[in-house]
């Protein structure tokens, strides 16, 4: 049963319940994998949004159980000198998918409308280049065949000043928290004037964006991967039936004594005596 918070008006899905449909949902994300490498599929799939907007806990429920060969995690670092005097498209094509593969990418090309064109990264005139070859590049990749999917998570003003508090204080968390997050925390406003005029130019018939209500961490994830599952057409694919076959059999090996090898110390049974 669904609980509603009073600082969500989004009604906020039990913890049973989120654990029983995720590994339900993470099952049909395996079979649809099977169809993408058995048809030679190509799915490229761009997680954008603000800072803390929960992009990466999404994209890890999406891959953890799928093969990562097939499936993998584009998050490119900062463009080295080379890169940054190639075409701005030129570094992220090298990571688009081949026949087979689902490419997560966290993050994208729409780093120029976002960070980048915020934080003046780059000039006037590459923003502008980028918002009107964006759709024609998409265009191209979607003619080729391949299968692009574009995700923005939203969230609210008070919700990602929460989770930055709780990165703040969270030894495991605090590497999350970088100088840019810092610092797009101050440009609250302006990155959402950049992400309105984003959408203006890139939020297209051919290519839309899908907006995913972000400020609930569980129903984030389970929506984006309930609508992922919906755009990829698969179908089931049956699986070869294995036997286990039978193990060698024993011919005289006898096993180095124990002594011989240094093992790691039991820290777990100390634990569990205590």
């Amino acid at each position: 049963m669904a609980k509603t918070d009073s600082k969500h008006p989004q009604p906020r899905i039990t913890r049973a319940h989120y654990e029983q449909e995720l590994q339900r949902r993470q099952i049909e994300l395996a079979l649809m994998l099977d169809w993408v490498r058995e048809s030679g599929t190509r799915v490229a799939v761009i997680f954008e949004g603000r800072d803390a907007a929960g992009k990466g806990g999404a994209i890890k429920r999406i891959q953890e159980r799928l093969n990562p060969r097939f499936c993998r995690i584009a998050a490119l670092q900062a463009p080295t000198e080379r890169e940054r005097v190639q075409w701005y498209f030129q570094r992220y094509i090298a990571h688009l998918p081949a026949a087979g593969e689902i490419v997560l990418f966290d993050r994208s090309w729409y780093n120029r409308a976002g960070v980048e064109k915020v934080m003046s990264f780059c000039t006037a005139d590459e923003h502008h280049r980028f918002l009107r070859q964006c759709p024609q590049f998409e265009n191209m990749l979607i003619e080729d065949g391949i299968i692009l999917i574009k995700y923005w998570f939203s969230v609210s003003d008070d919700e990602q000043e929460r989770r930055f508090q709780a990165r703040m204080t969270d030894p495991t968390r605090r590497w999350k928290l970088s100088d840019i997050d810092v610092e797009s925390r101050k440009r609250f406003v302006d990155f959402s004037r950049a992400k309105d005029e984003m959408f203006v130019h890139t939020d297209t018939d051919i290519s839309p964006w899908w907006v995913v209500e972000a400020d609930v961490k569980r129903n984030a994830r389970l929506n984006c991967i309930a609508h992922l599952l919906s755009r990829i057409p698969y179908e089931p694919i049956d699986a070869p039936v294995r036997a286990l076959p039978a193990r060698q059999i024993d011919t005289g090996y006898l096993r180095p004594d124990r002594s011989t090898m240094t093992y790691v110390p039991d820290h777990a049974a100390a634990i569990a005596i205590r």
